[in-house]
Parts: C-alpha cells; sequence; structure tokens
C-alpha cells in the first residue's frame, strides 16, 4: 500500500537545528504504513482522559483491541474544537503550508524515485459532526502523478490530532484509474483514529491510527524513541519523536517509523520491513502567498466535487467541503 497521505504540520515553534531552519511547518502524514494514513487511540495511549469516551457514549467504537493491549478506540466528537486549529507542536497544519518530500520506493519490481507534496488547504469537512481541516497530497512516482488525495484530520480540545479519512484518487500513466480506497469515518464501519497524540511518551500502548475493515485499512502506532538528532536536507532538528507504524492485516505490505520534529512536523520516513521498501526526507517547505492559496482550494474543491461522483455509497454520503481560510495571516 503505497499511500501519499502524510500526516502533517502550522507556523513554526523554534526549534533547535544545526542549520537554519525555514519559517513555516511541515507536513505530518496521514499516511500510515507504507504510505497509508493512521490515527486512532484509547485514553490510555493519549496521556490524557479528556479524549476517551465508552463505547456506549461514541456510537462507533468498539472495545477491540486491534492494536494491542490498551489500543481500543475511544471517540467522542464532543472533545473536539468547534473550528479546526491544528497546533499540535508534532503535528502543526496551518492552511497555505506545504512540504515537500522525497525518496525511494524498492520493491521486487526494482527501485523507483518517489516525490510527494502535501499542502494543507483552507477547506473544511463536517464529518461525524466534527468539522475537519483538509490535507491535499500528490503522489509521484519517477516523475508521473500516481495519487492525488485528499485527507481530514481534526484536533481535540487537549491537542490529540485525529485522522477522519481519506479519498485517494489513483492514476495509471497519469490516467485516473478509479480511488477504491476511500474511507470516511463513521461510514461502512470506518472509524478514526490518532495521527498523533497530545504527549507522545515512550512506553505507552500502541494505538490505532485508522481503521477501516471494508478497505482492509489498519495502522497502529507506538512511540519507538524520543530526543533524537536527525538530519535531513532541510536541517538538523534535535529532539526527533520516532513513531513506530505498522498493518496488522497485512504484515508483508509494510513497517515503517516515522521521524517528527517539535515545531515542524514529519521530516523523515524509513522502512523497517515489507514488499516495498520505503524512505523519505523532507527537502522543502514554504508558505503559500494567498494567490497559490485560492489556488490549491480550488483545486481540492474541484477533487472533492469529483468524489460524488466516484464514491457514490461513502463520499457521496458526506457533507460537501467549504473553503473556510482564504489567507493565511491571522491564522
Amino acid at each position: 500500500m503505497i499511500g501519499s497521505a502524510f500526516v502533517l504540520l502550522l507556523a513554526l515553534t523554534t526549534v533547535t537545528s544545526c542549520a537554519t531552519q525555514q519559517g513555516t511547518t511541515p507536513p505530518a502524514t496521514s499516511t500510515g504504513t507504507s504510505g497509508s494514513a493512521s490515527p486512532t487511540a484509547s485514553a490510555s495511549s493519549t496521556g490524557t482522559t479528556s479524549d476517551s469516551a465508552s463505547p456506549a457514549a461514541s456510537g462507533t467504537a468498539n472495545a477491540a483491541e486491534l492494536c494491542g493491549p490498551g489500543s481500543a478506540i475511544n471517540y467522542d466528537p464532543a472533545h473536539f474544537q468547534q473550528s479546526p486549529r491544528l497546533d499540535n507542536k508534532w503535528f502543526p497544519l496551518k492552511p497555505g503550508s506545504q512540504y515537500t518530500t522525497t525518496g525511494d520506493v524498492k520493491s521486487a519490481e526494482g527501485t523507483t524515485k518517489r516525490t510527494v507534496v502535501h499542502t494543507v488547504t483552507g477547506l473544511t469537512k463536517v464529518i461525524d459532526g466534527v468539522k475537519t481541516l483538509v490535507m491535499w497530497d500528490r503522489d509521484y512516482s519517477d516523475g508521473v502523478i500516481v495519487e492525488s488525495e485528499l485527507a481530514f484530520f481534526a484536533q481535540t480540545e487537549s491537542g490529540t490530532v485525529w485522522l477522519f479519512g481519506e479519498y485517494p484518487e489513483e492514476y495509471e500513466n497519469g490516467k485516473f484509474t478509479g480511488a477504491p480506497s476511500t474511507f470516511i469515518h463513521s461510514l461502512d464501519l470506518a472509524q478514526a483514529g490518532i495521527a498523533m497524540q497530545a504527549e507522545p511518551k515512550i512506553g505507552s500502548p500502541s494505538y490505532v491510527q485508522a481503521h477501516a475493515p471494508k478497505v482492509n485499512f489498519l495502522d497502529c502506532g507506538q512511540v519507538f524513541q524520543e530526543q533524537q538528532r536527525v538530519c535531513v536536507p532541510t536541517g538538523c532538528y534535535d529532539d526527533v519523536l520516532v513513531i513506530d507504524e505498522r498493518n496488522p492485516l497485512e504484515p508483508a505490505v509494510g513497517h515503517q517509523r516515522k521521524f517528527y520534529s517539535a515545531g515542524t512536523g514529519l521530516i523523515k520516513v524509513t522502512a523497517v520491513g515489507g514488499a516495498d521498501q520505503e524512505t523519505l526526507d523532507l527537502v522543502k517547505v514554504e508558505q503559500l502567498t494567498d494567490a497559490k492559496l485560492a489556488e490549491v482550494n480550488q483545486e481540492a474543491m474541484k477533487i472533492d466535487q469529483h468524489a460524488y461522483t466516484v464514491s457514490k455509497n461513502v463520499y457521496a454520503k458526506t457533507a460537501k467541503a467549504e473553503v473556510t481560510t482564504e489567507t493565511t495571516s491571522g491564522y
């Protein structure tokens, strides 16, 4: 599963670095194991009790510990912000921020060059009563687009970022072929999951990053390391958090580690196992102008509208996306 949802990134807080950092934050990847986006956890794995809810209260949660002991999904729409403002230091997302990651994917067929452009749009979309912020990811293999995806994130009042779904349009030889891996929280048994905990700590249980049984999607995350120093083309970062991600439903597909810098977001992805060995580094961070943000909003709206004709059984049941941010100033 080579997806492009990078659970991504806000105006940077200062990060200790051995190189000059750029003044915006990068993407965090919705994208879970081997490229698939991920996120969901229990109260015990978030490090706070304010995000927890009993299965009876949530309506969609179940008691299954899908990623191991302590990983039962605890979701309550009442815990989320009225309007999404994602400022989790490990996963900041500011409209108009754009991040580019590049790397290689090694498989039995050979090695391909991968480039993913992550853009935080000014769009929001209401899912199960929660207003989410829309990410737009474009995934290129050897320079040719293979996926264009919308992913939907929201943050609880206590700071935990959740992934509410993905609409990944697939392309072959540059031509659209469909979006069979679409999932949206509360539809077809799909459940939102945790993209980034409010206070990630070593020793906490694994957590569900998202679960969509109809498309065989289950990503599990666990804090693997803290206080690491990592250098990529955009600079050297201290205090890096490493998250181990896997899909227990398809253990042969991929096993990754993702590296997050405080105040920046995702800076690196490495492969641990699986058929497709993927590595990615953050190579560019920029803040789009208001004119460019308007263009991004327009293109993302076109994808949202197209999705209603492509995914009639899932996406067509959602509320339409809306443009709620047209300028990055004052966000």
